[in-house]
This record gives structure tokens, C-alpha cells and sequence, in this order.
């Protein structure tokens, strides 16, 4: 199907908007030269709005609006679990991780590994990650949204690959930290605005023109199967979802490592004014976490619903938007799209060139190299990392659902990690012997059980390798004193700010009212 002319001056009118203040944002003052700290951290200057959006932009791409669509058609509501538990996620990070961070003065997650443990636990997780981001998220992010606007428009999919690849290139590759979040403020109204739009109109087209009250109503009619948080195993979901293990078992391994050890994410809080202004911002984005199932998950169940006449789960969002959406609205929903693509490529790409370079390039390579020459560094390890994804992503038409391909792969450098960062924070007896045997067995561990036990869901497996390696640093650990690297914490350093402590009261009551309505 082709899109409409008004559809392509709205999403032209959102590009041009994007690009200018991208490009204006990473000009800079005149007469300024670009250090490490304002391109890789924004100068530490984010205020908490910036900040949130950021996270929710970055977090929220193809990967959410096609792939848990996708999975909201297969398998309902239970999908939804991921958005609400992370909504807790953010706000036990912002209270406890955040003000370590912050008062180390890190850059990146590596460096902290470094000052806790050695350089080769820095160097092995900074290799990890820099695979995961490469070969897995950035080319995912670019399969799924030219899947989308190949569905919606006939472009071919190498044709949107590149497409994409060059608009978030424009501005975040020469830019930085400041041109991605800032621009990211924008498309946040675009990806929540078109969002709630596309749902609101395809549960409405259900309602028989009483509206969306009506057409939700009908819809639970529809497909009561499809709104159960928690899946029992005669479920054909229950090996994605297994059940109880969602909400106490290894879902939170994928949660806090996510929000709290993920580079991609944390980069935004790192970047932040002070400690309070970047769990103000942690506490921003949680809210608007409870809203992101009614954009990425209501939708595929409507579709479901009505049937949709697709070959596999994935298509059930760009299905909607050809052929519920009115011309107009289209192009709003296809821009609120491209809004997520765009901004998670943009900071996926910062992200990957700031490991880079500060862990690598400054480590290994040029141990003394100036601001200004890691800066360039950094702008042509975004770069290439973008065309190494351009390259793999068209590889990836076999995936059903990329969703839950991303997170049980992403789960075998999960649970080690996250391991690794808990003992580090909390663990004085940790050892830097401990957490390498973590970080390599995380693979091994998880390779094993997913031969050995190839039934065992994949979210269980992840649970079970996060107490291996747990055991195995503290197996590894010294014996009777804490080691040399070790943190010592005051209590105050804990301490949250009234609007932090009312905001995580109010979020955790609507789970709650959420979790006793579709268990």
C-alpha cells in the first residue's frame, strides 16, 4: 500500500524538524571545542525531562512497536510484563545504582568495572557488550523498521535499511550525547502521541462506532485469552512467559541489568546535573513506562481481533497502520514509528562509540590521545558500527517474533553481568577472579542449559545462570577480609528526595491495580 501525500508532508515535516535541531544542537557554541565529556555525556549537564525522555526514546523502538506487537498478537497481554516490572526496575536502579554511579565520576559501565575489580574484567565486558550492541540491537532496530516500511510503503527492505541508517547518522553521529537527547524531547511526543492515536483507532474500529470504551469491551470479548499476565503451561506462550517466573524469578535479571548495567540506557542518568535530577528523571520515564503496553501491546491484540490476514506475529503492526489508519493519521503514526527507530539508533550508536572509545581506543590503543582525537574516534565507531549493521540486518527476515529473539540472547551476557555489578556494589569480598569466571561462564553456563535442558523456557534458564553466578563469585571471593577494590557506602548516600519517594508509592499502586485486574 502506498502512502498518501498528506501522510508523506507530515513525516517529512517530523524529518525536517529532527535533522535541524539535531544539526543546530551539534554545532555548538561558537568558538567551542568538543571535549570527550560534552560529546559522550552532554557535559553532565541533562536536567531530569531530557533525561527521562532520552531513556523512554532509546528504550522504545521497532523492537516495541513491531516486535511486542508481534508478541501481543501470539501471545497477549502477558508480554506486557516486560514494560510494567520495568517500571519497578527504573525506580530500584535510580535509588540504588544511580548514586554509585554518579559519585565515581564514570563515563562508562566498563570503567566501573575497571575501579571496582581490574582491566580485564573492563576488557571482557566492553567486548561483550560491544558484540551484543553490534550484531544483535543495532541490526535488529534497523530489520524491524525497514520491515515496517517496507509493509506500509513498498520500499524494499535494503532501501529502508539505508534509509534509516542515514537519518539517524545525520545528526547523532556528528552531534553526540546533547544532539541525541535533546532530540530525543522530540520524539517522545511523537512516538507516545502517534502511539496512543494508532491504539485508540484500531480498538475503536472494534467498538462498532461506539468508540474505544466500547471497543476495548468487545475486544476482551473477543480474545479473553489474550489478557492473562500470567501464563499457565497449557499456554502456547508459556515458554516465553513462564508463568510466576515473570514477575520473582529471572524476568528482573533481564530488568536490572537492562535499566542498570546497560550502557545503551544508563549513559542518559550518567549524564545527568546531579543525583537528584537524574532519579527525578528515572522516576519520569517509569511513569510513562505504564503507558507503553497500551501503544506496543493493546495493538496487536486488536489486530488479532480482527483477524489480520498476516503471515507471521511481526506484521501485525505495520497491517494496522495500512489499513486502519485514515491518510493524515497514518503519517502521524508513521512518524510517532520512525521517531523510535531513529532516536534507539542514535543512542544505540553513542553508546557503542563511547565503549569504544573510552575502553578500548584509550585503554589499548592511544593511551594518551587528546579530547579532540577521542571525539573523532568516537564519530567513526559510530559510523562503522552503523554500516556493520546496515550489512547484517537484512539477514534477519527468518525471525517470527525479534522481540523475544533479542531477549533470550541478550540473556546470555545478562545474568553474569548483573552479577558481577551486585557483588561489586554490595559484596565487599568480591574478587576481580570472581567476577571474570562470572562474566565467561554466563556463556557457558547458558550454553549448557539450553543443550542440556533445551525445554527449560529461556527466562528460567537465565535465573538459574544468574545464581551460578552468584555462587561463583562468592566461591571465588576472599575468605576473610573485603577486597583491596572495594566500596565503602554511607547510608545517606541512599537517601531519596520526597517527589522520588511519592512517585514510587503512586507506581507501585497502580501495578498492583493492574497485576489484581488480569492476573
Amino acid at each position: 500500500m502506498q502512502i498518501s501525500s498528506i501522510d508523506l508532508i507530515i513525516v517529512a515535516v517530523y524529518c525536517l524538524i529532527v535533522v535541524s535541531v539535531g544539526l543546530y544542537l551539534s554545532k555548538g557554541k561558537k568558538g567551542e571545542t568538543r571535549d570527550a565529556n560534552g560529546y559522550f555525556l552532554a557535559g553532565r549537564g541533562l536536567a531530569w525531562w531530557a533525561i527521562g525522555s532520552s531513556i523512554i526514546a532509546s528504550n522504545i523502538s521497532a523492537e516495541q512497536f513491531v516486535g511486542m506487537s508481534g508478541s501481543g498478537y501470539a501471545i497477549g497481554l502477558g508480554i506486557a510484563t516486560y514494560e510494567w516490572i520495568a517500571a519497578l526496575g527504573l525506580l530500584i536502579v535510580a535509588k540504588f545504582f544511580i548514586p554509585i554511579f554518579l559519585k565515581r565520576g564514570i563515563f562508562t559501565m566498563p570503567q566501573f568495572l575497571e575501579e571496582r575489580y581490574d582491566k580485564r574484567v573492563k576488557t571482557v565486558m566492553a567486548v561483550f557488550w560491544l558484540a551484543v550492541f553490534v550484531f544483535i540491537n543495532l541490526t535488529s532496530i534497523l530489520y524491524l523498521g525497514a520491515l515496517t516500511i517496507h509493509k506500509i510503503m513498498g520500499i524494499p527492505l535494503l532501501a529502508g535499511v539505508l534509509a534509516l541508517a542515514f537519518f539517524a547518522g545525520l545528526y547523532s553521529i556528528y552531534g553526540g550525547l546533547k544532539a541525541v537527547a535533546i532530540t530525543d524531547v522530540i520524539q517522545v511526543v511523537f512516538l507516545v502521541g502517534g502511539g496512543l492515536i494508532t491504539t485508540v483507532l484500531a480498538v475503536s474500529a472494534l467498538g462498532d462506532n461506539g468508540g474505544f470504551v466500547q471497543g476495548f469491551q468487545r475486544l476482551m470479548e473477543i480474545a479473553p485469552e489474550k489478557f492473562h499476565l500470567i501464563l499457565d503451561k497449557t499456554n502456547p506462550g508459556y515458554n516465553d512467559l513462564p508463568g510466576i517466573s515473570v514477575i520473582i524469578g529471572g524476568l528482573w535479571v533481564s530488568n536490572l541489568y537492562y535499566w542498570g548495567c546497560n550502557q545503551y540506557i544508563i549513559q542518559r542518568a550518567l549524564a545527568a546535573k546531579s543525583v537528584n535530577e537524574a532519579q527525578k528523571g528515572m522516576a519520569f520515564a517509569a511513569y510513562i513506562k505504564l503507558l507503553v503496553p497500551l501503544l506496543v501491546v493493546v495493538p496487536g491484540i486488536a489486530a488479532f481481533a480482527m483477524y489480520a490476514p498476516i503471515s507471521k506475529p511481526d506484521e501485525a503492526y505495520p497491517w494496522l497502520l495500512a489499513n486502519i489508519l485514515p491518510d493524515g493519521i497514518r503519517g502521524i503514526a508513521f512518524a510517532a514509528l520512525i521517531a523510535a527507530i531513529v532516536s534507539s539508533l542514535a543512542s544505540m550508536m553513542n553508546s557503542i562509540s563511547t565503549i569504544f572509545t573510552m575502553d578500548i581506543y584509550r585503554s589499548y590503543i592511544c593511551p594518551k590521545a587528546s579530547d579532540r582525537s577521542l571525539v573523532s574516534i568516537g564519530r567513526w565507531a559510530s559510523l562503522v558500527s552503523l554500516l556493520i549493521a546496515v550489512v547484517i540486518s537484512p539477514m534477519l527476515t527468518g525471525l517470527d517474533q525479534a522481540f523475544q529473539y533479542i531477549q533470550e540472547f541478550t540473556g546470555f551476557v545478562s545474568p553474569g553481568a548483573l552479577a558481577i555489578f551486585l557483588a561489586g556494589f554490595f559484596y565487599p569480598k568480591a574478587t576481580s577472579r570472581g567476577a571474570l569466571a562470572a562474566a565467561l561462564c554466563s556463556f557457558v553456563f547458558s550454553t549448557l542449559l539450553k543443550i542440556v535442558c533445551p525445554d527449560l523456557p529461556w527466562m528460567d534458564r537465565m535465573g538459574i545462570v544468574f545464581l551460578l553466578c552468584c555462587l561463583l563469585i562468592v566461591l571465588m571471593g576472599n575468605k576473610q577480609q573485603a577486597d583491596k577494590h572495594a566500596y565503602v557506602y554511607d547510608k545517606s548516600l541512599f537517601r531519596t528526595s520526597k517527589f522520588f519517594d511519592v512517585s514510587a508509592l503512586i507506581i507501585m499502586a497502580i501495578l498492583v491495580f493492574i497485576y489484581t485486574i488480569w492476573w
